[in-house]
């Protein structure tokens, strides 16, 4: 990065799963300013980053899957303890240390939902994309694929509270049509879902 605009950061506090940082740095006019920046990252990796130009590491992967014997769009409601609800969700997990993107996928759709991967779709899968980006640096691998098998939660981890669900292309327009909590990811995926059904995993050329 040729005008690093961060010149300093300081942790605020460190956890397992995440933490938060101090940036200061300095806007377009050269005042200096302080950003808070929540992350998956530890300090160490996150320093090297930032102030010698090591690339960034993907943090997480999303998992577009269709069923392959039902043609159905695979979500999870799951209940998200900073709403104090449920809310639906595609699979997804993140990624252990040094884990390949697709060992990642094989893990997370079989921990999250009984079922099996059958194939990647590369030519759709984007590699690294960024989510809440005013508050975090986490980006995921957005991954289409195939899958097959029988729901179940029997993999599930303690702290997990999942329920899977199949939906068709007229179950997405009507759930579509209704107020529950939904994550943005899956919005746009199901809308796009309830527009064009299976065709939505087909190489766009």
């Amino acid at each position: 990065m040729n005008d690093n605009r961060i010149k300093k950061l300081t942790p605020l506090k460190e956890t397992k799963f995440l933490s938060l940082y101090d940036a200061e740095y300095k806007n377009k006019n050269g005042k200096e300013q302080h950003w808070i920046i929540s992350s998956r990252k530890c300090y160490s990796t996150l320093n090297e980053q930032f102030f010698q130009g090591k690339e960034g590491i993907v943090d997480a992967v999303i998992i577009v899957a269709l069923h392959k014997e039902s043609n159905k769009l695979v979500l999870i409601k799951q209940f998200r303890v900073p709403l104090n609800d449920y809310v639906y969700e595609l699979p997804a997990g993140l990624l252990d240390d040094n884990e390949k993107i697709e060992n990642a996928v094989v893990r997370e759709l079989r921990e999250e939902t009984g079922l099996s991967l059958v194939e990647i779709n590369y030519e759709k899968t984007k590699d690294k994309v960024f989510l809440s980006v005013g508050m975090t640096d986490e980006s995921v691998a957005l991954v289409y694929c195939t899958c097959e098998g029988v729901t179940s939660n029997q993999y599930l981890e303690e702290d997990e509270d999942i329920e899977v669900i199949l939906v068709s292309q007229t179950q997405a327009k009507e759930l579509l049509k209704t107020n529950v909590k939904m994550d943005i990811k899956l919005f746009m995926i199901l809308t796009s879902f309830a527009e064009s059904g299976e065709k939505l995993f087909n190489t766009t050329v």
